[in-house]
């Protein structure tokens, strides 16, 4: 017993001899100015991982401000503020130094592993999504799921160009199954994008997440000019006939002719088309409004807070600004570009071989951002025609967008895993 009397005596000894001087010091080495002034050679991050001087200090320094530019768009734009909100701060709570709040047993790090890494929240998010849609402008006016359709082009031209740059030439190292998993953020689809990259690029999921879901608030800033590029004065201003009104019974067995189908040609798609027929069919059945709201808003509420808090734990620095994440930025972009480029010049070429107008911006709702895109629809065609409503228009290929990016994950998942 005595060694142990004596190492407690000279500990003592040593904690009351400092100075208040070294004490300010040692306090001063706990702060976060130090951390992000003086870079150690053996900080790990919440996996386990080195982190290099410049993600300790300047990479830190560049993601708050990148978390600052979020509440910026989110705050004073308006972009999206239920996603880029929640996503900012968690991406400002993950660049905090010495906290780890993004490891295993860290806040963000628990939320993430609870919803996002085994892809729970984003079927979440579609049982929600799915009570909240109406597959009446759909069902009113069919032929506008060719617009939907169209825009998943996107997907599969980005998915051929990043394995044509991952083959000839050294700006990318993607495999196949990355290129599929980066190919998919062309739908706007956060929810599904997560999904896809669980099972095809669980290492990229992070990165996959975060440009998902930047391009889905961004809608607003990236469609408008790609959508009056490609069309004149005239197209923007067609007007539309007023749909027919849609009777209950159809859709009451949309959700489920959908659902069957999917069972039966791709099921690796029925985990999304499942929980968004789910959430369709409870709101259409008229019998269980309890559930249909608690999924529309509780339930999405949550969700949203928690999904947003955990892709926002992947701008951590040291996974952000990488090469990889800045080249599945730009691949992700490119994909969301065609896709809202593929639908505009569907609804152009369809105008040629039907006697009814089409106006051709409602094909830029052909991606899965809904109700986004075809706000932004109504918004660039009223600055042409103030009297032309189509939001109602542009929800039929909004919502062909929805179910067609899921398929196409399926389809993508069947090929590649």
């Amino acid at each position: 017993m005595e060694p142990d009397a004596a190492a407690v005596q000279t500990q003592e000894a040593t904690t009351h001899d400092k100075s208040i001087f070294e004490l300010l010091k040692s306090f001063y080495k706990t702060t976060g100015i130090y951390a992000l002034t003086t870079p150690e050679a053996d900080v790990k991050d919440g996996t386990g991982e080195k982190i290099g001087a410049f993600h300790q200090t300047w990479g830190r320094i560049i993601m708050i401000g990148v978390a600052m530019v979020l509440f910026y768009l989110a705050i004073a734009k308006g972009f999206e503020p239920l996603l880029l909100l929640p996503i900012g701060f968690g991406g400002l709570l993950a660049n905090v130094p010495l906290a780890n709040m993004t490891g295993p047993d860290g806040f963000l790090g628990i939320i993430y592993n609870a919803g996002i890494a085994n892809e729970f929240f984003p079927l979440l998010i579609f049982m929600g999504v799915g009570a909240m849609t109406d597959f009446g402008p759909l069902l009113a006016n069919p032929k506008t799921a060719l617009l939907g359709g169209a825009a998943q082009f996107g997907i599969f031209a980005t998915l051929i160009g990043a394995a044509a740059l991952s083959q000839y030439t050294s700006l990318f190292d993607f495999s196949l199954q990355d290129c599929a998993a980066i190919s998919i953020i062309g739908g706007a689809d956060g929810p599904t994008s997560i999904f896809i990259a669980a099972k095809l690029a669980p290492d990229l999921l992070g990165a996959i997440a975060v440009a998902a879901y930047s391009y889905m608030a961004l809608v607003p800033v990236i469609q408008p000019p790609i959508m009056r590029a490609l069309t004149t004065k005239e197209e923007r201003s067609i007007v539309m006939k007023q749909q027919r009104k849609v009777h209950r019974l159809e859709k009451l067995f949309l959700p489920l002719i959908i659902l069957i189908l999917s069972i039966l040609i791709l099921p690796e798609s029925t985990p999304l088309i499942g929980a968004f027929t789910f959430g369709n069919f409870a709101k259409e059945s008229g019998v269980v409004n309890r559930l249909s709201e608690t999924m529309q808003n509780s339930l999405i509420n949550i969700v949203t807070i928690l999904l947003g808090l955990g892709v926002g734990s992947k701008l951590a620095a040291e996974k952000f600004l990488v090469s990889d994440t800045l080249g599945i930025l730009f691949l992700g972009l490119l994909a969301f570009a065609i896709g809202t480029a593929s639908g505009v010049l569907m609804g152009k070429l369809m105008n040629r071989f039907y006697d009814e107008p089409i106006n051709p911006l409602i094909g830029a709702a052909g991606v899965s951002a809904v109700p986004m895109a075809a706000r932004v629809v109504n918004k660039v065609g009223l600055e042409e025609n103030h009297s032309n409503i189509l939001v109602m228009h542009a929800m039929g290929p909004n919502v062909a967008g929805v179910i067609g990016s899921a398929v196409t994950a399926g389809i993508l998942i069947s090929i590649f895993s």
